[in-house]
């Protein structure tokens, strides 16, 4: 199975423009097929999609993006499974632009969490579900008794939260972001965050959190963000997928005890209309593929703490370079230089990070395995 994760995709504004005549699958490019094939499809929404609402006043804001109610078509043309609500974006078009977001994304079955019409809901994890595709040997009749005691289906638990637009926070009665500051210093923060954790484990096999923090252009995260993206680890999360910095940074293989958790600081951006800086390269990122094999290990019986590691355990990261042109993504064809160029700086944002990779030098592709 595959679990797909990409960074920030941004509809709203120039991509906007690019989605008339219901071209809605022309900003994937030939990503299209590679998050179709995932079983799990997963991204941060940078924009509110909606006509409604005006555009955030209450507090300085530069940049406000939304896109058409008809882009929900965007994501819905690709499968994606999941989006993250909370960001610095999400409220643009303030609480008219997010709550017919949520409505839209409710209306066409794609999951959410990180933005709510309360607190609650804000901070409430979203689940997504898959079957397992059962094995089968090409010379031989699918062997029903060595699975008859594998789970059906992979659930997965998603939290998501941000430490921008404190004034986006959502309270009891009102609209907002699951807003975390990284110090954690405050203990309603820190055990609103691990409570989110525990609910998401306790009704899932892996845990996911999506965590939108920080400023842009960092190549690699300092030590706050290396015991935040920890600290919500030790709380029980499997997975951390960071985006925010407008650039990837490399991954952190964490270890727990004898298990090890994955830890993706940032996934850069996926699509957007951003002007591209020359020596950072915002428009260069990954799709990142988390390839694991559940029907090897998972038993019915099992606790959802023991099937999260067996989950983890010899699964394979997978980094296919991507770069946005025209307000399109596509994979880096091979002989394009800027293949090599994106692949050995994210190698070496890894190795600083203590991770050892795989560059697959025919397909261009880098891969860690667990």
């Amino acid at each position: 199975m595959q679990i797909l994760f990409v960074g920030d995709v941004m509809l709203g504004r120039l991509v906007n423009n690019v989605l008339p005549n219901e071209n809605f699958k022309y900003v994937w490019g030939n990503t299209i097929e590679i998050i179709k094939k995932a079983d799990f499809s997963l991204l941060n929404l940078e924009c509110a999609i909606s006509s409604k609402g005006k555009e955030w006043k209450k507090t300085f804001k530069v940049f406000h993006f939304r896109a058409n109610p008809d882009a929900i078509k965007v994501l819905n043309s690709a499968g994606i499974d999941y989006v993250a609500l909370a960001n610095n974006h999400i409220l643009d078009y303030d609480v008219e632009g997010l709550v017919d977001t949520i409505d839209l994304l409710d209306k066409y079955n794609i999951s959410h969490s990180g933005a709510g019409k309360d607190l609650k809901n804000a901070t409430r994890p979203a689940f997504i579900e898959k079957k397992i595709k059962k094995r089968q040997d090409k010379h031989k009749k699918l062997n029903v008794k060595k699975y008859e005691n594998i789970k059906d289906s992979i659930r997965i638990g998603l939290v998501s939260l941000t430490d921008n637009q404190p004034e986006w926070e959502a309270n009891p009665n009102s609209p907002g972001v699951n807003y975390i500051p990284l110090t954690l210093e405050q203990n309603m923060y820190s055990g609103m965050l691990e409570n989110s954790i525990l609910e998401a484990k306790k009704q899932s096999d892996l845990v996911i959190v999506s965590s939108h923090v920080g400023p842009h252009f960092r190549e690699m995260p300092s030590n706050i963000y290396v015991n935040f993206a920890h600290k919500i680890i030790d709380f029980g999360a499997d997975i951390y997928w960071g985006h925010s910095n407008h650039i990837p940074q490399g991954i952190e293989i964490y270890k727990k005890g004898n298990n090890q958790k994955i830890i993706l600081y940032d996934c850069g951006d996926f699509i957007d209309d951003y002007a591209t800086d020359p020596n950072y390269r915002n428009d260069l990122s990954f799709i990142f593929l988390l390839n694991f094999h559940p029907e090897k290990n998972l038993k019915t019986s099992n606790s959802s703490n023991n099937q999260s590691n067996m989950i983890l355990k010899n699964c394979t990261i997978e980094l296919i370079p991507t770069k946005i042109r025209n307000f399109r993504v596509n994979s880096i064809p091979l002989n394009d230089g800027d293949i090599d160029l994106i692949i050995n700086r994210m190698a070496k944002r890894c190795l600083c990070l203590g991770t050892n990779y795989y560059i697959d030098e025919k397909k261009k592709r880098i891969q860690i395995s667990l």
